[in-house]
């Protein structure tokens, strides 16, 4: 069996006449049930990366294959097909809808995929419980802490199981003490539900859940040996 994600010489650069070259010869290969992080300095790009692997760029040199599919070889609504139905992507803002329900906000993906309506409400229940959140099905975000919505938005990018789940900088709007049970709970639901995850971070700490951490640099990505110093094991 392949790798679920594969990423072979990629690069990337922004502007006009004076490109300014952002991301330069990022080889990865992930594997089905790999959680992987991340780090690296602000600036350098880790954010530009999931964009790329998310199908929301382009690429100017390289390529990305997701279980096979070479994002190049698929046009606009291909890709959007495909992130739709594959990829899961928490964001640092949660990025939920205002006017929904927590309930609603979960099974967005699930409308959108067209899932069967009874398979579905058994789904979102599911995913309810799994992150604790059943009792506050019919709440609204402004009624829910920063950790309550990020355990939403984790839940919403969980519940339709893509193959791959996109975590950028998912703890940085958190304290310590939530961040802390975020990360034990993105890294628990992307074991059990999700093919593999990437968990994009400037935190030595949050990368210390993953099962492996990169370090992205001018260079490309490099591997860390060790982990940070006093980590939590999860």
């Amino acid at each position: 069996m392949g790798p679920m994600l594969a990423i072979r010489g990629l690069g990337k650069s922004f502007g006009g006449a004076r490109p300014r070259e952002v991301l330069r010869d990022i080889s990865l290969e992930i594997r089905r049930g790999e959680y992987v992080a991340i780090v690296g300095e602000s600036g350098v790009g880790k954010s530009t990366l999931l964009n790329l692997i998310a199908g929301l760029d382009a690429p100017d040199r390289g390529s990305i294959a997701l279980d096979g599919t070479d994002l190049a070889s698929l046009d606009d609504a291909g890709r959007t097909l495909l992130r739709r139905s594959r990829i899961g992507f928490v964001f640092q803002a949660f990025h939920l809808l205002p006017h929904l329900t927590v309930a609603q906000n979960v099974a967005l993906p699930l409308s959108l995929n067209d899932l069967d309506p009874a398979k579905a409400r058994v789904r979102l229940a599911d995913m309810l419980a799994a992150v604790g959140l059943a009792a506050a099905a019919g709440a609204y975000p402004r009624e829910l802490s920063g950790g309550e919505m990020q355990r939403v938005a984790i839940a919403r990018a969980l519940v339709h199981r893509p193959l791959l789940l996109l975590a950028d900088e998912p703890t940085g709007n958190l304290d310590a003490e939530t961040s802390q049970q975020v990360l034990a709970l993105l890294r628990d639901q992307v074991k059990r539900e999700s093919g593999a995850g990437i968990l994009v971070t400037h935190s030595a700490l949050a990368a210390a859940t993953a099962d492996r951490v990169l370090t992205l640099t001018a260079d490309g990505l490099k591997a860390q040996t060790q982990r940070p110093k006093g980590a939590k094991e999860y």
